[in-house]
This record gives structure tokens, C-alpha cells and sequence, in this order.
């Protein structure tokens, strides 16, 4: 990707969006009725779905199960037609693996697992297109699951990432901003404090370029909150609507 310009002379990116803008951002939530709890997620081109069971009883014996809290599972897997290259494994690489840290990384510091001691909540989440971003759309779509699964959460969590090119932040990277090697800040906040619960910066960034793009990428957990929050509040209002009571 070597001579890419990320950033035309009248400030517009390669998919013509300005710098502080994301990508069309499409939610649902209840997809999958097999499951407590699921949502479906495109951040542009990016597809994710997430599923959430429990709380339920621990599995592979009771010495896993934690005497003060739930144990939080995550598992990230990639469909194997998710990117042009096909994979030979949906999960189990060392990405997958990563990713799958990440998100326990996330969750265990986002879910109130006091309230559910000695149980287990499984969080699986599956890349079925992936044009980068995928980690903040695996938080934005498992974060939704995880509220239609009734678990008590200490706030939306949402996830966005910022880059930096020309001298300027650019807010939700899409995949050929990322293979481009421009350097890259990842974030997951919680809605309403702004607390940081997740950051991976994945190359060198000169220090005073850092509070931009932190600002850009920050700013950008707040405009998907919105989104996440509306999303949640159409789905309970029409469930209620369907069973004869109030909305949010």
C-alpha cells in the first residue's frame, strides 16, 4: 500500500468520508432466538454477529466456577469466506486468539459479574465480512447481544479506532486505511464516564500527534453509543408493542 494518499487535497478519504466520520453503522438486535441473548452489526462493510448464553452453570467442572463472581467466556472466531483470502480456519490462529483476549480483556471489565457468582456468561462472537475494524464492531455487536440477554453491564461499552495521516486523526478505519501502515489507536469506553476499558496502539506515534487522535478515536465511541442507544430503544419499544406494554 505503499504511496496511498489516505487523504485527498479537499480533506476527503478514500471512501469519501471526512476525517471525523464513520462509516454507516446498521444494527439489530434479537437475530438469533436460540441464544439469551444476540445483535447483528454492519460498520461499513464489516459484518458481525454475536451471541451471549447464560448466566448458566459452569462448564468443565466446578473448580472453574469463581466463589465471588461469574466467569466471563469469549470466543472470536473469522467465517472462512469473511476476506478475499479464503481461511482454513475459522478460529485458533494466533489473530483469532488475540482478539479473543481482547475481548475478555473488555468484558471482564465491563459486566457486573458480582451479581452472578459461581455462573458463566459465553460471549461468542463471528466476523462474517470483515473490512477492518473488526475488533469494534465485535464490542459494539457484543455489547448489544449482552442487553437483550438481560446481563447487568456498568454501561454501554462501544469501540472505535483512529488513525493518522497528513497531519490529520481520522476517525473508524476501514480496512485499506489499515493496510495502508499508518498508525493505528484502538478504543473501547464506556458511554457515559468515557472511562477507558481497552487501548492497543499498533505502531509508533509521535507524542504530540497522540491527544488528537485519542480525542478522534474517544469522540468516536461517543457517536456510536448513540447509535447503539437508539438501536436498543427501538427493539424494547417494539417489544413492548408486541406484548401490550410500555416502551422506554
Amino acid at each position: 500500500m505503499a504511496g496511498l494518499e489516505l487523504l485527498s487535497d479537499q480533506n476527503y478519504r478514500v471512501d469519501g468520508r471526512r476525517p471525523n466520520e464513520l462509516r454507516k453503522i446498521e444494527c439489530r438486535l434479537g437475530v438469533f432466538r436460540q441464544a439469551d441473548g444476540s445483535a447483528y452489526i454492519e460498520q461499513g462493510n464489516t459484518k458481525v454477529l454475536a451471541a451471549v448464553y447464560g448466566p448458566h452453570e459452569v462448564r468443565g467442572g466446578r473448580g472453574k466456577a469463581l466463589h465471588d463472581r461469574a466467569v466471563v467466556n469469549c470466543q472470536y472466531s473469522m467465517a472462512t469466506f469473511s476476506t478475499g483470502e479464503r481461511k482454513r480456519r475459522p478460529r485458533g490462529d494466533r489473530k483469532s486468539t488475540e482478539m479473543t483476549c481482547h475481548l475478555q480483556q473488555t468484558f471482564d471489565a465491563t459486566i457486573l459479574t458480582a451479581l452472578h457468582p459461581r455462573s458463566q456468561i459465553d460471549i461468542f462472537v463471528e466476523v462474517l465480512q470483515s473490512d477492518g475494524g473488526n475488533y469494534c464492531a465485535s464490542v459494539n455487536a457484543a455489547t448489544l447481544a449482552l442487553i437483550d440477554a438481560g446481563i447487568p453491564l456498568r454501561d454501554y461499552v462501544c469501540a472505535c479506532s483512529s488513525g493518522f495521516a497528513r497531519e490529520t486523526a481520522l476517525a473508524d478505519m476501514n480496512h485499506l486505511e489499515e493496510s495502508s501502515g499508518c498508525p493505528e489507536l484502538t478504543v473501547a469506553t464506556l458511554a457515559k464516564s468515557r472511562n477507558i476499558v481497552f487501548l492497543e496502539m499498533n505502531s509508533r506515534l509521535h507524542e504530540d500527534h497522540l491527544s488528537a487522535v485519542m480525542e478522534r478515536a474517544v469522540a468516536g465511541c461517543a457517536d456510536v453509543y448513540h447509535v447503539l442507544d437508539t438501536a436498543v430503544r427501538d427493539y424494547v419499544g417494539e417489544t413492548a408493542a408486541t406484548f401490550g406494554g410500555d416502551g422506554v
